[in-house]
């Protein structure tokens, strides 16, 4: 956990476009594992349906660089031009505490 962030990414599709970017936007936000994340989720706000978060665990900040700024997922935004609200900016998080709890059968 030491060294590791957690990069969050805030969207806001435009409005009667939120279908579209979602089906645009996962398969580039499932990317991040091609990248070096160790995990990843895209979310979408049960109400309104247009604010989206996305998530990644990566070991280190650079591995986010090399995929936020690929080829690969710089086409993606391109395609996805004009559904979704600019700008797009990452924040950073250092993690403090993280945990989940293990299936039962898991413990077995």
């Amino acid at each position: 956990m030491a060294g590791q962030v957690m990069v969050q990414i805030k969207w806001v599709a435009n409005p009667f476009r939120g279908d579209k970017f979602a089906e645009a936007w996962t398969p580039a936000a499932e990317a991040v594992l091609n990248y070096g994340a160790t995990w990843w989720a895209f979310l979408r706000a049960a109400d309104g349906r247009l604010d989206f978060n996305q998530f990644a665990l990566f070991d280190d900040k650079l591995d986010f660089d090399r995929y936020w700024y690929s080829e690969e997922i710089a086409e993606a935004r391109a395609l996805a031009s004009g559904l979704f609200q600019v700008p797009v900016l990452p924040t950073y998080h250092e993690i403090a505490g993280l945990g989940a709890l293990a299936p039962a059968d898991a413990l077995s």
